[in-house]
């Protein structure tokens, strides 16, 4: 294996949330622990949101909080799934915090039983904490579901806090007018940042070896430049896999050091192949953009290199037809969003665009062609706000929001 080869007696890159391999001078993610843990500890906040990029150590947060709690003190439900009804996400939250699944299958029931959870777990001395990772896969309506769930407070104190991180998505449908209710009980909003330099990527890869066993220099000082720039400047995902990679590189072609070299012959293996998945992979803000000269000139190495397959290399999608931007059926209403203030209930217009998503074709070509029908009558319906912007580009955004909102 690479990890014997290198001297090592654990994968130190592998791209899991191990708690052991926590760096602590990646200051945004710190900050986010500290402050999140504040929340729940001392500042007696109903709700904590943690945001970033994907990559950027969301999940790992999660972990180092669940792991610094007490639970003694706390009792906790981790959800990593949430694209659930309100139902199901109320049934694993209560099912987690009973340690048995739930036999309860009413909206009432499980409110009455989480109710009763709070209380019990406040006359223990005890508090409760719903960590919700990937909180922007929540169903919109979801949101203000758990807005109205924070009301089954104490008068005094907080009975628990619920905890969301997510991606972008999530802060623009958090800070959206027509949740200001939801918003401002936000008590601690978080957001993560890239590994601030060269130097602290520095810091990080030497960090997980030396927490994996090794006790050697491995990547050449120029190395540390290349990764840098091959992994977005800095997204932590993305320095685990090119590292990952390189260290079976080299293992396989029997090098001693991984050089810049090496680096980018990784990088280069998993750069978007097909037209539809560089385009993709342009747009993607986290991600390194292609150039639009092909490769870059690299030097090669005076023998060519056998990188291994990227097991999470990016995956390609096949070239989609775009329709036109033709309006679907008249029966199909699509919601329209305004910046009046928010309401604490949703609008009529909310509820139609949920009722319309929840009658969608079950099949999923046809369910994706829905979506696309009710993007392009979006578009259609609001000319001014699509003004001298990609229509594509725009269309397929919308489609693939409404798709997750079904």
């Amino acid at each position: 294996m690479y990890c014997e080869y290198w001297g090592m007696t654990r994968p130190p890159f592998d791209n899991v949330p191990d708690p052991t391999m926590y760096f602590d001078m990646h200051r945004s993610v710190e900050n986010a622990v500290a402050e999140t843990l504040f929340a729940i500890e001392e500042g007696n906040e109903c709700l904590a949101v943690i945001v970033g990029e994907i990559g950027l150590g969301k999940t790992m947060a999660l972990r180092i909080v669940l792991d610094a709690l007490d639970h003694d003190r706390y009792a906790v439900a981790l959800v990593t799934n949430p694209d659930l009804t309100f139902v199901q996400l109320l049934r694993e939250i209560v099912g987690q915090l009973r340690a048995a699944p739930s036999a309860i299958t009413t909206k009432e029931g499980l409110l009455e039983e989480f109710n009763k959870i709070l209380f019990e777990a406040k006359d223990s001395g005890r508090k409760v904490v719903v960590l919700i990772d990937e909180a922007n896969a929540l169903r919109p309506k979801n949101l203000e579901s758990l807005r109205l769930l924070t009301n089954m407070q104490d008068d005094r104190d907080n009975l628990f806090t619920i905890v969301l991180a997510g991606q972008p998505e999530l802060a623009k449908r958090l800070e959206h007018p027509k949740r200001a209710n939801l918003f401002q009980r936000i008590g601690v909003y978080c957001k993560l940042e890239r590994l601030e330099s060269a130097t602290m990527l520095r810091d990080y890869v030497e960090h997980r070896l030396e927490v994996a066993g090794c006790n050697r220099e491995i990547f050449t000082d120029k190395s540390y430049e290349a990764i840098w720039a091959g992994s977005s400047e800095g997204v932590p995902r993305l320095v685990n896999k090119i590292c990952k990679l390189a260290l079976k590189a080299g293992e396989t072609n029997g090098y001693d050091r991984v050089d810049p070299d090496l680096i980018e012959q990784v990088v280069a293996s998993f750069a978007p192949m097909t037209k539809a998945a560089k385009r993709k992979y342009d747009w993607a803000e986290h991600e390194p953009a292609a150039t639009t000269t092909g490769e870059p000139a690299l030097e090669e190495p005076a023998a060519p290199v056998a990188v291994p397959e990227a097991p999470e290399a990016i995956e390609t999608v096949e070239a989609a037809s775009v329709p036109l931007l033709e309006p679907p059926p008249a029966d199909l209403v699509m919601k329209s969003y305004t910046d009046d203030a928010a309401a604490a209930e949703p609008s009529p217009e909310e509820t139609a665009a949920e009722t319309l998503c929840e009658s969608a074709p079950e099949d999923p070509q046809e369910r994706r062609r829905f979506a696309g029908q009710l993007a392009a009558k979006r578009i259609h319906d609001n000319p001014d706000c699509y003004r001298g912007v990609d229509l594509v580009k725009a269309w397929i955004e919308l489609r693939d929001d409404i798709m997750r909102e079904m």
